[in-house]
């Protein structure tokens, strides 16, 4: 039996992120202990995980090294907190995203573990000195901010606490490495992390180019997905430079950085994307892809399934 199968992860919440970090955790041969206060709902997330494994298993998509009955033996249901939390070195939390209550949740589990538990939120938005300001010892305290679906993407931003010890980053970045995702660490807290600045600069560009007629909703999508994404899927933005000049970055920024600060000056200020205007770019939007359930599901499954033949790509290569 290997360490990582004499080692239990507890799960708090058991809707879609807490269902995939599950997923990720047994995969690399760890216990996991989901908990969730609505009654069944623990015992439902497993029963939807058995069918997510042995589907991914059929289709030979299946992380790890373990087969899907062996995963799903590594995995648990729990309604009480504290038996939840009996033997965990690591808690990762998937509630909603509403500080009050993560506040809330992070203060009562810190009632249950010894002092050496890391304890990791899944948080998108809120800074973990906000997440964590009713925690005593702050020092083992961290944002794990998954990409969704975290199956699929492995991207993992872990963002420190200003009093995060060293090595609870280190001993984080090597759980997630060993489970197979893609930890990226930031040095200090900021608002957004990396990956949502990042996102939220291309939704402000694309908005504004479609709601100033300049594009379609479509052709934007296709500036991403055909051009754009196809060598961010692989390489990154300061990659891409290096590699599109002869001499690298610095001469990257010799020859196109004038034209780059060119641009960048011309960029209007945030989008309204709640006013008069932006009823014309989501009425576009629905009338290529309609907001209802059915549509949606259909294609979040296409998002999924590319995604996963995606990772096997990247994986391969």
């Amino acid at each position: 039996m290997s360490t990582s199968e004499l080692k239990s992860i507890t799960v708090i919440g058991s809707g879609l992120i807490g269902r995939s970090w599950a997923m990720v955790f047994v995969s690399g041969g760890y216990q996991v202990k989901i908990y969730d206060n609505q009654p069944g709902q623990a015992a439902r997330a497993i029963m939807e995980i058995r069918k997510q494994m042995e589907e991914l298993e059929e289709a030979h998509m299946l992380r790890g090294h373990l087969t899907a009955a062996q995963q799903l033996a590594l995995l648990s249901s729990y309604e009480d907190l504290a038996q939840s939390l009996e033997g965990a070195f690591f808690v990762q939390e998937c509630v909603f995203e509403q500080l009050e209550v993560k506040q809330n949740v992070f203060e009562e589990i810190e009632h249950f573990v010894g002092k050496g538990v890391i304890l990791s939120s899944s948080t998108s938005c809120l800074v973990p000195s906000s997440v964590f300001a009713k925690v005593q010892e702050r020092s083992r305290c961290l944002v794990s901010h998954p990409v969704n679906p975290p199956y699929y993407v492995k991207l993992v931003e872990l963002v420190p606490h200003p009093e995060t010890m060293a090595a609870v980053m280190d001993a984080t970045h090597s759980l997630m490495t060993k489970v197979g995702q893609a930890p990226v660490l930031l040095r200090k807290e900021i608002d957004g992390f990396a990956l949502n600045r990042v996102q939220a600069a291309i939704i402000a560009e694309s908005w504004r180019l479609v709601q100033d007629g300049v594009i379609s909703v479509k052709d934007i999508d296709l500036v991403m997905s055909e051009g754009l994404g196809m060598r961010y899927a692989f390489i990154g933005p300061m990659e891409t430079m290096h590699l599109n000049a002869p001499e690298g970055l610095e001469d990257y920024m010799r020859r196109y950085g004038k034209g780059v600060t060119r641009v960048l000056n011309s960029f209007g200020p945030v989008p309204d994307f709640f006013g008069e205007p932006a009823k014309d770019v989501i009425k576009e939007m629905c009338e290529l892809i309609p907001s209802d359930q059915q549509h949606l599901s259909a294609r979040k499954e296409r998002r999924d399934l590319l995604l996963m033949h995606l990772a096997k790509l990247k994986k391969d290569h």
